[in-house]
C-alpha cells in the first residue's frame, strides 16, 4: 500500500457516505442504509488504526486467529473489503508469496491458499488483525500478534513473538512471519529473531564461562590443577 490504512479506510468511509447521500436524494432510502452503515464502520476503523490510537483489538481477533460472531457481523463491511482488496492486489502484483531472509525464517503476506505457505510445515507468526487464520494452516503451530496493516507491533508484542519463534527454531521448525500484504515494516519481527538467535549462541558461551567460574570458586579442580593456577577463559564475543 502506498498510503496508511487510516487514509485508505477514511477514503472508503467518505465514498460510502457519498453513495448513501446520492441514493437518499433519489429516494432510495432503504437501499442507502447499508452504505451508511459501511461508512460508519469504516470511519470507526480509520480512527482506531490511527497511530495516536492504534487499537487493533477493536476487531476482536482471538489468539487462535478466529473472529467472534459479533465481530464478523459488526465489522463485516471492513473485513470483507480487505479480503477483496487483498485478492485484487495479488492479481495485480507479481511479488512472491514469501521470502526466505535466512535459513528457516520466511516473511510474506497472508497465506490465502496452501501454496502461499513456505515448505516444511512452518510455525506461523500472524501479524494481522483484519485477516482470520487460514483454514489450511490449522495444523501448524500458530502465534497471533494483532497489528494493523502499515503499522508495527508494540515492543512487548515483538519480544513475545521473538521468544516463541526462537523456541520453534530450536525445534528445527521453519518460521513464517506474515502481515497482510508482506509489508517490509512488519519484518522487524524477523530481524529481531535473527539478532536474538545470534545473541542466544553468545549467551550459551556465557553460561559455559559461568560454569567454569563456579567450578573454580567451589575448588572442584581436576587432580592435575591447583587452586592457584589460572584457567584461560575463552573469548565470548570474538
Amino acid at each position: 500500500m502506498g498510503v496508511g490504512i487510516s487514509v485508505l479506510i477514511g477514503l472508503k468511509a467518505a465514498s460510502s457516505f457519498f453513495v448513501f447521500t446520492c441514493l437518499r436524494m433519489f429516494g432510495f432510502t432503504f437501499l442507502s442504509l447499508p452504505f451508511l452503515y459501511a461508512s460508519l464502520v469504516s470511519l470507526l476503523v480509520s480512527l482506531a488504526a490511527h497511530p495516536l490510537i492504534n487499537l487493533p483489538m477493536l476487531l476482536g481477533k482471538n489468539p487462535d486467529g478466529s473472529f467472534p460472531i459479533w465481530a464478523i457481523v459488526m465489522f463485516s463491511p471492513f473485513l470483507y473489503f480487505v479480503r477483496f482488496f487483498s485478492m485484487l492486489r495479488r492479481f495485480s502484483s507479481r511479488e512472491e508469496s514469501y521470502t526466505e531472509i535466512c535459513e528457516g525464517i520466511y516473511v510474506g503476506g497472508w497465506p490465502s491458499s496452501p501454496d502461499k505457505l513456505p515448505p516444511g510445515d512452518p510455525a506461523i507468526v500472524d501479524c494481522t488483525c483484519e485477516f482470520p487464520r487460514a483454514s489450511h494452516s490449522a495444523g501448524n503451530a500458530y502465534f497471533c500478534v494483532p497489528t494493523w496493516d502499515t503499522r508495527s507491533p508494540q515492543p512487548s508484542e515483538i519480544e513475545m513473538a521473538v521468544r516463541w519463534a526462537c523456541r520453534k527454531r530450536e525445534q528445527k521448525r521453519p518460521v513464517f512471519v506474515h502481515c497482510a500484504y508482506g509489508s517490509w515494516k512488519k519484518r522487524l519481527c524477523d530481524v529481531r529473531t535473527v539478532s536474538r538467535s545470534r545473541c542466544g549462541r553468545r549467551l550459551e558461551k556465557c553460561r559455559e564461562v559461568n560454569q567454569i567460574k563456579a567450578t573454580l570458586h567451589s575448588n572442584e579442580f581436576p587432580p592435575s590443577q591447583s587452586p592457584g593456577r589460572m584457567v584461560e577463559t575463552p573469548a565470548v564475543f570474538s
